[in-house]
């Protein structure tokens, strides 16, 4: 049996009843502590390796039994990312006049292409991630693709204004030179489905290298 830090458990109950409050009603107390736990554990060593996880997580139990628990829980548990996006936004300390970043990012594991379009938080010079989708496919992400992971944002968090997406050079397939194409958007139910969503919006290209913004 292993020996745990306090202050490790501090840290560990801090977060606790922020995840009470968000995962209260659709998750037991075992799990939200073991999710907690993992939160802990993933800051500590930076991995997503469960073997380490498992190492670092402040339990009395050994390495082996923390392990089962975290396969037990993946193999068997759906988590709702709503209820996570959302968990992420409550802990920002500015809710309006955020700046969103979009990126996407491929990868193989053996045959198996592993696409990422990922819609996140800007503050302070730090992405926050907040949605993203899985791309059925490999390369750029289509508008289509773009619109339906803004439209989740907003169906989230409509009552938050003034919101500015910066779309990055391997997310936009319509700049092939290597630039960036920021585009503005007005986080209100009417003017963004209809004026920012619905429709391609007038984006001026940038040059190899730079951005543009609308």
């Amino acid at each position: 049996m292993k020996t745990t830090n306090s202050k490790d458990l501090v840290k560990v109950n801090q977060i606790l009843p922020i995840m009470q409050e968000h995962f209260g009603q659709s998750m037991n107390l075992a799990r939200i502590k073991l999710m907690a736990l993992l939160l802990h554990a993933l800051c500590v060593v930076q991995t997503v390796s469960l073997h380490k996880l498992a190492d670092a997580m402040p339990t009395a139990v050994d390495k082996d039994s923390n392990l089962r628990r975290l396969q037990r829980f993946f193999a068997k548990y759906v988590l709702d990312l709503d209820i996570i996006a959302r968990m992420i936004f409550s802990l920002l300390p500015v809710k309006t006049g955020l700046v969103l970043s979009m990126d996407r990012t491929n990868w193989k594991f053996g045959e198996f292409n592993i696409n990422i379009l990922m819609l996140g938080i800007t503050y302070k010079g730090i992405a926050f991630p907040l949605i993203f989708s899985l791309l059925p496919k490999r390369g750029n992400s289509s508008w289509n693709e773009r619109r339906k992971i803004m439209e989740r944002f907003i169906r989230l968090f409509e009552q938050n204004a003034s919101t500015v997406l910066w779309q990055t050079a391997s997310s936009s397939e319509r700049n092939g030179q290597g630039g960036s194409t920021a585009v503005a958007y007005g986080i209100t139910s009417g003017y963004v489905r209809t004026s920012g969503l619905s429709s391609h919006p007038p984006v001026r290209e940038s040059a190899p290298g730079g951005c543009s913004m609308i």
